[in-house]
């Protein structure tokens, strides 16, 4: 199997990641991990919000931290991924986003891409010193569970989302 790499965005990715987000436009598929790149028409004001989601002491209005990464084929710099791993949890993350969001591009799915690029985010995540993560999927994405669970998810429960009305698996990871 190619070896694949997380890498932090740079414009040097612009063209990259501006094709994995018009794949899940085109495949009508929900957009996850991206750290609102999907919500940005000009890439380089979304590397500076991405800046800014590290910039800790001006931190306000609940925002906690977080690293967004690209996934990448190692072969042919290919975007499969995009996660997101949040530094600490505010109230809704504690009860619905968790510490990391994530996606696969649609036309790279069901090939253990996820549970690989969780795998990488994980270590990112004891870098942090976290020595626990929380991590949240649709209650009928199989797949994405199954990433967790390949990773030592333990699910806690599953709860309703008012948010984004279904209902939500909350997993934690232990280190």
């Amino acid at each position: 199997m190619t070896d694949f790499k997380l890498i932090y965005p740079s414009k040097e990715y612009e063209k990259r990641a501006l094709e994995y987000i018009q794949e899940f436009l085109e495949y009508n598929s929900e957009i996850n991990g991206t750290g609102g790149l999907d919500r940005y028409d000009n890439y380089d004001e979304w590397l500076i919000k991405v800046e800014k989601d590290l910039d800790i002491p001006n931190m306000t209005g609940g925002r906690v931290p977080a690293n967004t990464y690209f996934f990448v084929s190692e072969l042919d710099n290919k975007i499969i991924g995009m996660i997101n791993i949040r530094h600490k949890l505010n109230e809704f993350l504690l009860n619905e986003g968790g510490h990391i969001g994530y996606s696969i591009r649609p036309t790279e799915r069901n090939k253990g891409y996820a549970t690989l690029m969780l795998k990488l985010a994980l270590q990112k995540c004891r870098e942090l010193n976290l020595d626990r993560v929380l991590i949240t999927c649709d209650k009928y994405n199989l797949a994405s569970a199954k990433a967790i669970q390949n990773n030592n998810g333990i699910l806690e429960n599953e709860i309703y989302s008012e948010t984004f009305s279904e209902f939500i698996q909350r997993y934690w990871i232990n280190f």
